[in-house]
């Protein structure tokens, strides 16, 4: 800031608007563009002000006796924005559910359920990502349980896909190698034009005339021509015109030979440039082609099955800019995974696979591999569903090795905790011991990668004896009981790609003793054996996709019979045909399962056969998009099989939507049978976009059973709005009806609120 006497400043502040500058009595000022400017005043003036004076160069000159000072031009660079520690996005969602009757086998009325749910994804320093989720649920009904969990965890997936996105935005003018670049571009650029320039150079009109004029004195003999000395008829003197015209006075070196010899010389001169643009071009392409080949397999580097230290050594050769490696890179990539809160812990097949904790997990995989996980076990995927008591179970497990988790490896395992294996139907019976639940075991993987595209995993494990089989040993000592082998377990899975034919299959083997243990198993109390196979083929140029498959005592639920499945072989087959301005079909054959409570506390799952078929597909007729969907389903259990009043039934379903801009309506007609009823059922719905913020919809169903010749009506209404720095709300409202006793349909009432907030 520079003083200024406050008379002075406003008389300048007056005339600053002016082309030229001012003078003042006394004294000058300077004149800066742009309004920054600072008043130099000479007076005695006592009043003073303060005028801003801003960075600049000033280059003086002298007007009638007055220095005057202008800014140069100056370039301002713009200071680079400080991106901030923290970047946070995710959602927020609260669902409330209300249904008046359960359409289950159990009998429960006025269920409702409130759930909260939140994922956020956190980017630090704009470089590392890392994920929170939080989720609660809690209900009314005996059968689900009251849920919460949070999740914070991070994986080097995710800090991959993180460098892949930057590499897809990546400003090639930060490439070390693209300052090169640049100037062979900007060198073979020259070239061009001075090519250009030369070839031009002979179709000039001053070089037109000039050729012209050397040849008219050399015919004519004089060493100047004007216009009007010219005959006025030209003389052909041969047959063969000019070409073939000897001069009168020959002379040696003359116009023409001179302008022939330049000609020559500058063709030379152009021929010599075009194999020298040639070298460049192809130096270029090659650089160029290195340039988009390394940005191409950055992608492949990162998705390709190789050690850490061979990973690393690969991005370091690239030359990559910090902004698309972070610091500490190295050991990140090498950190495949960790979390805390709710987590994963999938490890192999005979010690904790799709195991549910509370607790803390990590895996470390630079060349070797070091992996543990520790917490209460909470529950495997499906058996949350039940609310029923079980005794609390914890794992803990470590894992040591050496090699790439998804190539080839030999790892060691070791885990210990609480499961209970066994009574685990007994819920919380007072009257029944519940047996020491102490499991313990040991492990030994190896996975052998024998090319991309086949590979061979094999385990053997063995753990400690159930309680009433260690007798005088300890958990310890009947686990390192050599003599013992009902406690021992093999496992052998292969996979294999067929690219010729584009076939993918995979299997597995395995064998249990009886008085195996492990996280990942349920005890059966004899010895089992069990084994899965599964082929993917396409057809067709991918247009045809069959998947079939077959398995004997996969033990994926605490639920299933381990008698019953020690001889049944469940197979299923599903086929998917897509093509382009076709129907989509899909048709499957495959086991479903019915959860069914057997007492206080006590399940149990039926098995049988569905059969399913689709068509699906979307088209316009006259401008107007229509989609169609026809689905038939088919299921082949026996009344003892199912607590439903309509078993063995077949289910028909046909829906139709039309799309008229903001305008959608739906309508669906069905058909349920067995030989004992038919089911009809129709609705018809609509839904308006009254604006880009407000959706309203509403619609109407009807259900006829032909048992007890019964006609019901039912409805639906839904409404969303999204208002802006709130969220949306939904809001939905319907009333169907479900199979009640006696073969009678009963009014279900269901509804929900729904509020989302993405940010």
């Amino acid at each position: 800031m520079i003083s200024a006497c406050q008379c002075c400043a406003q008389s300048f502040l007056r005339t600053i608007s002016r082309e030229k500058p001012t003078d003042t009595a006394g004294g000058y000022y300077y004149y800066i563009k742009d309004s920054s400017f600072a008043l130099m005043p000479a007076g005695t003036c006592k009043g003073v002000m303060l005028l801003p004076v801003y960075n600049y160069e000033l280059s003086e000159y002298t007007v009638t006796g007055v220095r005057i000072r202008e800014p140069r031009n100056y370039v301002t660079v713009a200071a680079t924005a400080k991106k901030p520690f923290l970047v946070i996005h995710g959602n927020v969602m609260y669902d409330f559910y209300y249904q008046s009757n359960s359409d289950t086998p159990y009998i429960e009325k006025e269920i409702y359920q409130h759930t909260v749910q939140t994922t956020l994804d956190i980017t630090v320093r704009d470089q590392y990502p890392l994920h929170l989720s939080f989720s609660t649920s809690q209900s009314n009904s005996s059968l689900l349980r009251d849920i919460t969990g949070m999740n914070f965890r991070y994986s080097s997936r995710d800090l991959k896909n993180s460098i892949l996105q930057k590499a897809a935005a990546w400003d090639d003018g930060r490439l070390k190698q693209r300052g090169e670049l640049d100037l062979m571009k900007l060198k073979l650029n020259q070239k061009w034009d001075s090519l250009y320039r030369m070839k031009a150079w002979f179709s000039t009109p001053s070089q037109v005339q000039r050729l012209i004029e050397a040849r008219e004195r050399e015919l004519y003999g004089v060493k100047d021509i004007k216009v009007r000395e010219l005959p006025q008829k030209f003389p052909l003197p041969l047959k063969g015109g000019l070409r073939d015209y000897q001069p009168k006075f020959p002379v040696k070196d003359s116009s023409v030979q001179l302008i022939a010899r330049e000609y020559e010389a500058r063709k030379t001169k152009i021929d010599s440039l075009e194999k020298e643009i040639a070298i460049l071009e192809q130096r270029y392409g090659k650089a160029l082609e290195k340039l988009g080949l390394q940005k191409e397999s950055l992608a492949k580097v990162l998705t390709q099955k190789m050690s850490i230290r061979e990973l690393t050594d690969r991005l370091e050769a690239m030359n990559l800019p910090d902004s698309v490696l972070p610091r500490g890179y190295k050991p990140l990539l090498a950190l495949r995974s960790a979390g805390i809160g709710r987590t994963m812990i999938d490890y192999s097949e005979l010690t904790a696979k799709y195991i549910s904790i509370i607790g803390v997990q990590a895996e470390f995989n630079p060349s070797w591999y070091f992996a543990f996980g520790s917490g209460a076990v909470d529950y495997r995927f499906r058996d949350f569903v039940v609310n029923t008591g079980r005794s609390r179970q914890y794992l803990n497990i470590i894992r040591g090795g050496y090699g790439m988790r998804d190539g080839s490896n030999l790892i060691l395992s070791y885990y210990t905790g609480k499961k209970q294996a066994y009574n685990f139907n007994t819920g919380t019976d007072p009257d029944i011991i519940v047996p020491d639940n102490r499991i313990m075991g040991v492990s030994l993987e190896g996975r052998w990668q024998l090319d991309k595209n086949n590979f061979i995993v094999g385990e053997v494990a063995k753990s400690s004896l159930p309680q009433h089989e260690r007798l005088n040993h300890g958990v310890v000592g009947s686990m390192l009981e050599m003599k013992e082998h009902s406690n021992q377990a093999y496992s052998l899975s292969a996979g294999s790609f067929i690219p010729a034919t584009g076939t993918r299959i995979t299997g597995m083997y395995k064998m249990m003793g009886a008085n195996f243990q492990s996280f990942s198993l349920y005890a059966s109390g004899s010895s089992q054996t069990g084994w899965t196979m599964k082929v993917d083929q396409p057809f067709f140029r991918q247009q045809l996709t069959v998947s079939a498959s077959v398995r004997k005592n996969a033990f994926t639920s605490i639920f299933e019979s381990a008698s019953y499945m020690s001889n049944t072989v469940f197979k299923s087959i599903q086929a998917t045909f897509r093509r382009r301005h076709w129907p989509v079909v899909t048709v499957g054959y495959f086991p479903s399962l019915q959860l069914i409570k057997t007492g206080e506390d006590k399940f149990m799952e039926n098995m049988f056969y569905t059969m399913v078929g689709t068509a699906s597909h979307f088209y316009q007729y006259r401008g107007v998009s229509m989609n169609t969907m026809l689905s038939a389903t088919k299921f082949y259990n026996r009344q003892s099989d199912s607590s439903f009043v309509y078993f063995n039934s077949t289910n028909l379903v046909m829906q139709h939507s039309v799309f008229l801009g903001r305008l959608t309506l739906n309508g669906s007609a069905s058909l349920a049978s067995n030989h004992d009823y038919r089911l009809y059922g129709g609705d018809g719905n609509a839904l308006y976009k009254v604006r880009q913020w407000l959706d309203v919809g509403g619609g109407l169903k009807y259900s006829y059973q032909t048992v007890y010749n019964l006609r019901q009506l039912g409805y639906s209404a839904n409404l969303r709005v999204e208002v802006p720095k709130v969220g949306e709300i939904m809001l939905m409202a319907d009333q169907g009806f479900v199979p009640g006793t006696d073969r009678r349909l009963v009014p279900n009432k269901t509804g929900r609120v729904t509020y989302t907030r993405i940010f």
